[in-house]
């Protein structure tokens, strides 16, 4: 244990002075551009959470976290702009300890980005997050995106992924891209391979994939998603949703996806998704399929129903189906309930979820309330009825100043009498500065 938190203390360190050095970095990069030929922005925002828990053990915790962002940008009148974004987080124990460290903290993401006035044109270095095809990553690196002639796109990256535990040996540095076309009314197809190798040289990951969006008519909406596993030979996942608007106010859709997780889980980037872990048993495979509609007889007023169903190899087959109505009136206020059936093999499977819940808009005042209780076929460690209440409350002190507060009280089959509190603070900021060195708030 020692080990590891030495581990997590030097990752953290280093994750402090990459934070330092992006910050000088970029403020550096954008201050050198001429004052004449930009206009800069600077925007951000802190958000300082207060959690209060009690654990199985009776142990009261009072952890205290802090989410830190913040953006510049040098925008160009050809529409060009240079721009740099950070954020971080951190955590201290006021009573009690979240994990085996009283503090912890990471650099969620910090890099420097470039968006060209032509071509779609994106460049970022860094850490950061995409969503390309079959790479859905958060890595250090370096991205590339653009538009190409005749309706095809190219984005490109490589880079070394972002483990969640520091310890986590996972492979080196991986690449990929992914290649599309597109029919901006009608249709996007694309094609994306991501490759990772070992320390060793040996292969890591291997994937394959193909995504789509089809539009064809006004009221067709078709998306979904294929990926291949080359290392095992086998698929990963398939998920497609059809949406159909036949009326204006009724929407049907419907949705199949299958998962084996052999392929899926063979090599990831947390050891608690690890085939290793003896969480998931490898041999399992998933095909869910469903329907659902949406339809909305009065102004305000939405009414919906769907049906879900999960059949595994291993764990057995589950059906999950229900309704909901909800009544909105925008910036005002909104309330609604909701009952759902699940028809599961097992008896933590077997159960009726009830849920009703509301919001209120005041002024500068927002409250709301929400409860949720699953009535089991069969206790489970002696509870039958499982529930929780929730409220909570914001006001908006100022424009730039927002504050927060929600109480919850559970019960549950793994603990009796559970409260849970969080206090929230949200500051945020923007800073504008013109030609000529003007300078506007907000």
């Amino acid at each position: 244990m020692t080990n590891q938190q030495k581990r997590r203390s030097g990752s953290t360190r280093h994750d402090l002075l990459v934070v330092m050095a992006g910050i000088l970095s970029a403020t550096s990069i954008l201050l050198s551009a001429p004052l004449m030929a930009a206009d800069y922005s600077l925007s951000g925002e802190s958000s300082t959470i207060m959690r209060m828990r009690t654990t199985i053990e009776k142990k009261e915790l009072y952890p205290l976290y802090e989410y830190v962002r913040l953006n510049v940008t040098d925008s160009h009148k050809d529409g060009s702009a240079l721009s740099f974004y950070i954020s971080a987080w951190g955590r201290a124990d006021l009573a009690g300890k979240t994990t085996s460290n009283e503090t912890d903290g990471d650099l969620r993401y910090a890099y420097l980005s470039y968006r060209s006035s032509k071509n779609n044109l994106l460049v970022n270095i860094g850490r950061q997050f995409i969503s390309e095809g079959v790479a859905a990553e958060k890595f250090d690196g370096a991205y590339l995106r653009s538009d190409l002639l005749g309706g095809f796109g190219a984005a490109a990256y490589v880079g070394k992924s972002v483990f969640s535990e520091p310890d986590y040996k996972g492979g080196g540095i991986f690449y990929g891209g992914r290649l599309s076309h597109s029919m901006a009314k009608y249709y996007t197809v694309g094609l994306s391979a991501l490759k990772s190798e070992k320390a060793d040289g040996g292969r890591y990951r291997e994937e394959e994939g193909v995504d789509i969006w089809i539009h064809p008519l006004e009221q067709i909406d078709l998306a979904g998603r294929t990926s291949y596993n080359s290392i095992t030979s086998g698929f990963m996942e398939s998920a497609y949703t059809l949406t159909i608007t036949p009326l204006d106010g009724l929407s049907v859709s419907s949705e199949v996806s299958s998962v084996s997780y052999k392929d899926y889980f063979h090599n990831v980037t947390t050891k608690a998704l690890s085939l290793t872990a003896g969480v998931i048993d490898p041999k399992e495979k998933m095909l869910s399929t469903g329907a659902s509609v949406s339809y909305i007889p009065l102004k305000n007023l939405t009414v919906s129903a769907s049906y879900k169903n999960y059949s595994y190899d291993i764990a057995g087959d589950a059906h999950y189906f229900g309704g909901k109505v909800t009544y909105a009136v925008p910036e005002s206020y909104s309330a609604g309930l909701s009952a759902n059936r699940m028809e599961g093999a097992i008896d933590r499977l077997r159960y009726s979820e009830l849920r009703f819940f509301a919001l209120k808009i005041l002024g500068k005042t927002t409250l709301s309330a929400d409860y949720i209780s699953v009535i089991f076929d069969k206790a489970i460690n002696g509870v039958k009825n499982s529930y929780s209440i929730t409220g909570s409350a914001g006001y908006q002190l100022t424009d730039k100043l927002k504050v927060a507060a929600d109480l919850e009280y559970s019960r549950s089959p793994f603990m009796n009498d559970e409260l849970r509190g969080m206090l929230k603070i949200v500051y945020a900021f923007e800073a504008k500065f013109g030609e000529g060195g003007s300078k506007s708030e907000k």
